[in-house]
């Protein structure tokens, strides 16, 4: 049985960089990527700030060599751009050489075609080949086949907000139990009416920049975003001789069936989570350096998340903040974005500030890290949480 799985390659595109080296530069120098609507038409577009990435679907086509009669939908068109960063990044010039398997995440599919076509479906027959990408496993078969992964497991996983950590959870134990020598893992989410319309509904969306764990946070931006990781067993990593950017060695998700929008008040499945993800990486609260936090401004998720951090690390909490003052919450892409943050976190030895943070939180004494920080890293805990308690968080190490 494989033991290790390694890191080999990132990819990434979202509201504050086109690539991992453009990401890491705004992290590093606090620029975010939040702004009003101006790609999708919505009657919100005065009452909301989202991340939206710059590129036009036709400039995504462009990019790809797509034809001007394809139908990729935007999570597609994202999704394939950052898979394809990955793959260069690890070096990978025969998908098929090893057992390959990919494993992507998405919440909103191709609603953006559906929307666009669905009062033309009926009455013209030329425009229902555009809603055929509806389906949340469309995005994830269109990156199998720009990549020529056809002939292994090909899957979709969609649980909500923590879909990409889910993703790399499942492909780090297909590779330890030896079904899979590589995996391609990740997630892609694009900007569309259904969103915001729904998280409208919930009254959780910010009118200004969000605030993480602020005592006076409004709300949650929205975002989109497509990250992956290309995860490799030992065998390819010594066969190839691969650079490896880190490990991951610990995973863990739980339901606690709390609500059907909402985590427990005290963050019992955030807790579960990460205690299971600490158990598999045979690691003790005071091993992890820093937490990429879920960290969304919402009042029910930092409080939850908040209560959760210190039931498992007591009085020495280690540094935490939150990334998605700067993406937004790119839903069902977020793990995959913050795992990439975590693996740069952990190369560059260094922590992200929790932007826009003024006023500690009422119920308790942590805060996040307000300033970008020095410190050597070799651990990096990365929570991601879903609706209805589905929660997930993976630890990654410099060392196997």
């Amino acid at each position: 049985m494989n033991k290790g799985v390694a890191i080999t390659g990132m990819g990434i595109i979202s509201a504050i960089g086109n690539n991992v080296a453009e990401n890491y530069q705004s992290l590093i120098k606090g620029e975010k990527g939040i702004t009003r609507v101006s790609k999708i038409k919505t009657n919100h577009v005065n009452d909301i700030m989202v991340g939206e990435i710059d590129f036009t679907n036709e400039a995504l086509e462009q990019q790809l060599g797509l034809s001007s009669d394809n139908n990729y939908s935007r999570t597609a068109l994202l999704g394939v751009i950052a898979a394809k960063q990955t793959i260069a990044d690890a070096k990978i010039t025969d998908i098929n050489a090893y057992k390959t398997g990919l494993i992507s995440a998405t919440s909103v599919g191709g609603m953006d075609m559906t929307e666009r076509y669905y009062y033309e479906y009926l009455e013209n027959e030329a425009t229902r080949k555009y809603i055929k990408g509806h389906h949340a496993g469309d995005s994830t078969q269109k990156i199998a086949s720009q990549l020529g992964i056809e002939k292994s497991l090909v899957t979709t996983i969609s649980t909500a907000c923590s879909s990409a950590a889910n993703a790399i959870m499942l492909g780090a134990r297909l590779i330890k139990a030896g079904k899979l020598d590589r995996v391609v893992v990740g997630g892609a989410d694009c900007l569309s009416k259904f969103t915001i319309n729904g998280f409208k509904t919930l009254m959780i969306l910010s009118d200004t920049y969000n605030t993480p764990f602020d005592e006076n946070r409004k709300g949650l931006n929205l975002g989109e975003a497509a990250a992956f990781l290309v995860l490799e067993s030992d065998k390819v990593v010594q066969a190839e001789n691969k650079k490896v950017l880190a490990y991951v060695k610990g995973y863990g998700n739980a339901n606690d069936a709390y609500h059907q929008t909402a985590s427990s008040e005290n963050g019992d499945g955030a807790t579960l989570a990460m205690q299971k993800a600490l158990d598999v990486a045979n690691y003790t609260p005071k091993d992890i350096d820093y937490i990429n936090a879920h960290g969304t401004a919402t009042g029910n998720n930092d409080l939850s998340e908040g209560r959760a951090i210190i039931r498992i690390f007591g009085e020495e909490v280690p540094d935490f903040s939150s990334t998605k003052a700067y993406t937004g919450h790119t839903l069902a892409a977020a793990g995959a974005i913050e795992a990439v943050y975590s693996v740069l976190a952990l190369q560059n030895n260094v922590i992200y500030p929790n932007l826009n943070f003024k006023t500690p939180m009422k119920e308790f004494r942590i805060k996040p890290q307000l300033e970008l920080k020095e410190k050597a890293l070799q651990t990096v805990m990365s929570n991601s949480f879903g609706f209805g308690g589905n929660c997930s968080t993976v630890i990654f190490s410099k060392e196997q």
